[in-house]
């Protein structure tokens, strides 16, 4: 990337302390890895978990595999979040309905053109998920936290892919 500014991404999910705190930590290390001025956080589209640290079941798997969670703290979507990123990418689709929505207040607040945001889903260029949720694991077992880390580096590495080309010009 060629600007000082570094791009920015948020990862939301319901409650921010499962799914979209491991997307953070699984992004930011493929977008440091290929030196990719990007900034990564997280959020949640609910405020269940304010302040909270990632669930100690993603913070178990992901260590397993090299990624600290364990700094993270929970926050809510809010809407200078659609100000300050270029892309918020949704865990699934329900959240990605519920950023809508959000992103309609916001430019109700303050007009079109003060958002920079764009929404996706974190699965929408992922040929091997492509266009899946990625799965809350809250209420089930190590499969399911397993699972997270899966399509979260798989949607990561396709994101990087694109987020290269893009930024290159």
């Amino acid at each position: 990337m060629s600007s000082q500014t570094p791009y920015k991404v948020l990862c939301v999910c319901l409650g921010n302390i499962c799914r979209s705190p491991t997307a953070e930590v699984v992004f930011r290390h493929y977008c440091d890895a290929h030196q990719l001025n990007i900034e990564v956080d997280s959020a949640g589209t609910s405020n269940y978990h304010p302040n909270k640290a990632p669930d100690l079941r993603s913070q178990k798997h992901a260590r397993k595999r090299g990624y600290d969670l364990s700094a993270l703290r929970a926050r809510q979507l809010k809407i200078q979040d659609f100000v300050e990123f270029d892309l918020i990418l949704a865990m699934d689709y329900e959240n990605l309905d519920d950023i809508q929505v959000l992103m309609q207040q916001a430019q109700s607040v303050l007009g079109q053109r003060m958002l920079r945001a764009k929404i996706a889903l974190m699965s929408q260029h992922d040929q091997k998920f492509l266009q899946q949720a990625v799965p809350d694991p809250y209420y089930g077992g190590d499969d399911g936290f397993e699972r997270v880390l899966d399509q979260c580096e798989s949607s990561s590495l396709a994101w990087v892919q694109v987020l290269q080309q893009q930024l290159k010009g």
